[in-house]
């Protein structure tokens, strides 16, 4: 029985979920809505205030699914009650992002400034202009627009400049040392 799989998703107050037919959950929140088909194979109820996943067999695709689903459906409870975000830090001289409206301004050592723009349900705010924050209800769509924000200029190895996430340790290596 798969570990994850089995744990019910309790849902908080202020929170409704809804099975529709052919496995489409919607979720309503204080934050937003959020609505999701997931897989035809998967038997997703509700039971008691809390979504349970249960699997129609032992086959190994099945079992694949089940803490799938159950992760989806939980990012879903998690997005509209919470929100997600995620922070970026960026490193190196002359490298600043700037909100105007909704786009991204970032500079980061190009010819050219490079412009980007939020997706639905997200957000962008610049506290600094060296830190850019990503808000938003849905999980995969705060961590898609981080890692395409991320991949403007990734951290290289050698100084440590770049794009990188709050957290993310870069690891320097040693430089070229002089010969005999």
């Amino acid at each position: 029985m798969s570990r994850i799989g089995k744990l019910p998703v309790n849902i908080p107050n202020g929170v409704e979920v809804l099975v529709k037919e052919d496995n489409v959950v919607e979720v309503k929140g204080p934050k937003g809505t959020l609505t999701r088909p997931l897989p035809a194979d998967m038997l997703v109820t509700l039971e008691d205030g809390a979504v349970v996943v249960k699997r129609p067999s032992e086959e190994i695709k099945h079992k694949a699914l089940h803490g799938l689903t159950r992760t989806l459906v939980n990012n879903m409870v998690l997005g509209v009650s919470e929100g997600f975000q995620k922070t970026l830090k960026m490193v190196g001289v002359g490298y600043r992002a700037q909100l105007q409206g909704k786009k991204l301004i970032i500079s980061a050592g190009y010819s050219h400034p490079v412009e980007m723009e939020a997706y639905e349900n997200t957000e962008i705010e610049v506290p600094a202009q060296d830190t850019i924050i990503i808000k938003g209800i849905d999980k995969e769509k705060v961590g898609s627009l981080a890692a395409n924000i991320r991949a403007v200029r990734q951290p290289e190895p050698y100084k440590g400049k770049g794009i990188r996430y709050s957290d993310e340790v870069v690891k320097l290596k040693p430089g070229k040392t002089a010969g005999k």
